[in-house]
């Protein structure tokens, strides 16, 4: 079954509609009519969006384990969800795309910087009080169980 559909400038009127088309166009081999410099241009930006995304994540979890170990008196269910929450979505994104662990270590370092500064502005605990280096393992951020002492 032949589909023709015009593509024209569906990209920039429904991104939504425009993707799907991109799909019923690849799924019926009806390759002339796919919109190829915006599909490009869309899988570059979906890989990006991963790294960008699991960056974040990290630099929540990050914050949260930080707000943990140094306001013990504070520790509460909602911080403790967004621990598990943020660490599960690591670990999907491992899941889904495992080449993502290599930008994991790659973006521990700058996570962790953002992290501090987030964390000493929720608590108001002096910057300088929080570790410059981070103090937690890869195997403590990523393991399901670890809460900072």
């Amino acid at each position: 079954m032949t589909t023709l559909i015009n593509t024209g400038n569906l990209y920039q009127q429904d991104r939504c509609l425009w993707a799907k088309t991109m799909a019923i166009l690849l799924k019926e081999r009806q390759l002339e009519q796919l919109d190829c410099q915006n599909l490009i241009k869309e899988i570059e930006d979906m890989g990006r969006s991963q790294k960008k995304s699991l960056k974040r994540n990290l630099e929540v979890l990050l914050m949260h384990l930080l707000k943990w170990k140094y306001q013990p008196h504070k520790q509460s269910n909602s911080w403790r969800l967004s621990i598990d929450e943020h660490r599960a979505r690591i670990l999907d994104q491992f899941s889904e795309s495992p080449s993502l662990k290599r930008h994991f270590d790659l973006v521990l370092g700058g996570a962790y910087e953002r992290a501090r500064k987030e964390a000493s502005i929720e608590t108001t605990i002096d910057l300088s009080r929080f570790p410059k280096l981070n103090p937690f393992s890869k195997e403590e951020i990523l393991d399901q169980e670890f809460l900072p002492k």
